[in-house]
């Protein structure tokens, strides 16, 4: 059985003038059902760049991303959207809210881009996050860890099979950041695959694997 997120040899080149940046190097990896994985590294390693290659929302130079069996790579962008809606979600460290929408909304948009409104999925996830009571507040009335689970309801909107989180607990407390990974966790417990992008050692040891870059390649 294949992985749900495959990553196969990875090369992303950069040029500006005569400079070439090697981002990513050759990285092939696979991420299974269920499945929680940490990817760490030194600022400059290629963890974003890598991010942006499993999300498509960047193309590689070489190489190949998978979800659930659809190739992500080499596809028009609208394509790319497409399968990006349904079945990729997204979570970053500034939270992926629109600042005049309610968390409600948010989620809503979330399910428009994807092509289809559930309003009963819409309140669960919000439920599911513990922001129940906050369904109809702008991201200005949130605090920071009520941000950041809001920004997670947002990624689970549509049931997603697998899970990119760039940061997730960057900026919060340590109960707050819990929380989120105990979220992520939930939700590979439900049969998604989930990656973390992290610097919290904390982090990395509460994921079942993970996976060091350094340098554009994987070290561990």
């Amino acid at each position: 059985m294949s992985p749900l997120l495959q990553a196969e040899s990875l090369y992303r080149f950069y040029h500006a003038g005569d400079d070439e940046t090697l981002a990513l190097q050759g990285v092939s990896f696979g991420v299974e059902a269920g499945e929680m994985v940490a990817v760490t590294g030194p600022s400059g390693s290629g963890k974003s760049t890598l991010l942006g290659c499993l999300a498509g929302l960047d193309e590689p130079t070489a190489g190949m991303v998978s979800v659930d069996g659809q190739r992500l790579s080499r596809r028009p962008e609208a394509e790319r959207a497409a399968i990006r809606a349904s079945s990729i979600g997204m979570l970053f460290q500034s939270a992926n809210l629109v600042e005049h929408l309610t968390v409600s909304e948010n989620v809503q948009l979330a399910q428009r881009v994807a092509g289809h409104r559930d309003r009963d999925r819409t309140m669960q996830v919000i439920e599911d996050v513990g922001l129940g009571a906050r369904a109809h507040a702008r991201p200005s009335q949130l605090s920071g860890g009520e941000s950041a689970r809001a920004g997670l309801a947002v990624a689970l909107a549509n049931d997603p099979k697998v899970i990119l989180a760039d940061e997730p607990t960057g900026e919060l407390d340590g109960v707050t950041a819990q929380r989120v990974v105990e979220l992520l966790r939930a939700r590979a417990r439900a049969g998604a695959a989930v990656v973390i992008v992290t610097h919290n050692p904390a982090v990395a040891d509460d994921a079942d694997r993970e996976i060091t870059l350094a340098d554009g390649r994987v070290r561990s």
